[in-house]
């Protein structure tokens, strides 16, 4: 849902006593443009919104209420759940939440992520007592407990003629079983209190999410780091593998190997290049292509040398637990990695100049399709901004393992997302770009581009799943794309009508639909639509 620009520049002007004749003026448009701009009549963007920020004395993210609308969409998730269904709340319902009540939207929503936490140990919990061995075997002994308990106890009552000597012999056996059964019970209270302490109550991956989305995915110490150590590099040579590889010898005496042969991590987890600390020696598999092993040396580079930066970052309270620090430490040392092989002004001057052609930026930089999109989302320096991205990566099952958010646009963090989104398309379109522009239905309008890639197999019997990689950004911001060349970008007519995914979706004429929409006032569960047989 788009922030209201217009009724923020209204009301921000009028704050000064400015009139629409001085700013219109103080920003090159007429009175006229700029009263339907207030009343947003007119979308606006790009150079004339920096403008007219400036002009107002206000951050772009204060204009455009970045933050309001992760905080609407985080909202409007949580008002989408079976649990909140029938309360008849909505998306107008959540942009109007938080507009009046922004404190009692975020105290919903974190109360939902409590929810959503508690249910998740809820369902950990069930899936122990159902796969763990120690957990039936405990339980079996619960019961056997109980039967042997009861049984002595129906004959201490319903068996009048015993002697006192067998009376204590029952006695006896059922004061044992009980021991036993207080033993076992400390037992699984502690078996589960041991599973609780390994669960947060937010999970590590949505902390490292909320750390990047407060950040905008972009931490202006690395880059400094960054620059430093890119500069190391280059005094071994030309940037690239070679003089990567010659400082990390020089530097930590790591050596660097090739083989044909698969190997695997301490975890038994195959990959096509490992480092051993021990060893001292970062190995690639011979099918590892050029942009893999100059990104995977440039993080071994930023993960050995600049420690104590990534370090400094994952302190953040925002990081509640050490997997979630042990988590950013991981994406930090890759956003590391991307600052050295793309140095910030530099690859920002050579992508507006290319007009974010990524294809003519891999062959710049000796790297992949992810690697450069990836380095795109990073571009927020403040007055050096790129062009604002969301990124996504899917697997062929349409499962969504990595995504930075686009404020505005309702990124799934997890699961699917909408069916009809570039981002699925591109797998039928081997490893052509695939461009797409969608139509939201609050009116939103973006620009998606998509493509798969697949990792080189090292053997014939190898099977390799591809990924899908996309990046959607607003359509004001289309114009500053190649990918937007021979589009019609006044004309909707051509649109794909989409949603953010069939459980969120409001769409209720959409033929591609999966999963029917939570329904206010209704049952409050998301059921599974029939498949119909669809015409070839």
């Amino acid at each position: 849902m788009r922030a209201p620009i217009g009724i923020r520049i209204a009301t921000r002007r009028k704050a000064r006593g400015q009139s629409q004749v001085a700013l219109a003026q103080a920003v090159g448009i007429s009175p006229s443009y700029l009263n339907l701009i207030e009343r947003n009549k007119r979308e606006v963007g790009g150079a004339l919104l920096k403008r007219i920020a400036a002009a107002l004395g206000l951050d772009l993210d204060d204009l455009t209420g970045e933050s309001e609308q992760r905080l609407i969409q985080d909202l409007e998730a949580a008002l989408a759940d079976p649990v909140l269904a029938r309360t008849e709340a909505n998306s107008l319902s959540a942009r109007d939440l938080v507009a009046s009540q922004p404190a009692a939207a975020s105290a919903i929503v974190a109360l939902h992520r409590a929810y959503e936490a508690q249910t998740e140990n809820a369902e950990a919990h069930a899936s122990r007592l159902r796969t763990d061995p120690l957990f039936s075997q405990l339980l079996h002994q619960v019961l056997s407990g109980i039967t042997a308990v009861r049984s002595g106890a129906e004959i201490l009552s319903d068996v009048p003629d015993l002697n006192e000597e067998e009376r204590q012999r029952f006695v006896s056996a059922i004061r044992r079983e009980t021991v036993g059964l207080g033993a076992v019970a400390q037992t699984l209270i502690g078996q589960f209190d041991q599973s609780s302490s390994t669960r947060r109550a937010l999970s590590p991956v949505r902390e490292l999410d909320d750390l990047i989305a407060t950040e905008q995915n972009h931490f202006p110490t690395l880059e400094d780091e960054a620059a430093r150590l890119r500069g190391e590099v280059v005094a071994f040579g030309s940037f690239g593998e070679m003089a990567l590889t010659e400082m990390l010898g020089a530097r930590f005496g790591i050596a660097v190997a090739r083989s044909g042969e698969p190997q695997r991590d301490a975890r038994g987890f195959p990959g096509q290049y490992r480092y051993d600390a021990e060893a001292r020696t970062m190995w690639f598999q011979q099918s590892a292509t050029a942009a893999t092993r100059q990104f995977q040396l440039a993080r071994l580079v930023a993960e050995l040398a600049a420690r104590d930066a990534i370090d400094a970052v994952t302190q953040s309270p925002l990081l509640s637990s050490p997997d979630a620090r042990r988590l950013a430490a991981r994406a930090l040392g890759s956003y590391l990695a991307g600052a050295i092989v793309f140095p910030y002004r530099a690859f920002l001057e050579r992508a507006e100049a290319l007009r974010y052609d990524i294809a003519a930026l891999q062959q710049e930089h000796v790297a992949s399709f992810e690697q450069v999109a990836h380095r795109l989302v990073t571009l927020r320096r403040p007055g050096m901004e790129g062009i604002a991205f969301g990124f996504l990566r899917s697997d062929p099952a349409g499962r969504l393992t990595k995504h930075f958010p686009l404020p505005g646009l309702l990124l799934p963090s997890s699961g699917h997302a909408c069916p009809l989104w570039a981002i699925y398309q591109a797998f039928r379109a081997g490893e052509s770009i695939v461009r797409q522009v969608v139509r939201f239905p609050d009116g939103s309008r973006y620009l998606f581009v998509a493509r798969t890639s697949a990792r080189r197999s090292s053997r014939f019997t190898e099977v390799l799943a591809p990924t899908s990689v996309m990046l959607a950004a607003d359509l004001l911001q289309a114009d500053r794309m190649v990918y937007a060349d021979g589009l019609d970008l006044g004309d909707d007519s051509a649109d794909v009508p989409v949603g953010p995914a069939c459980r969120l979706c409001i769409r209720t004429d959409c033929p591609s639909r999966q999963e029917e929409m939570l329904m206010p006032g209704g049952t409050g569960i998301a059921v599974r639509a029939p498949l119909v047989p669809r015409e070839p």
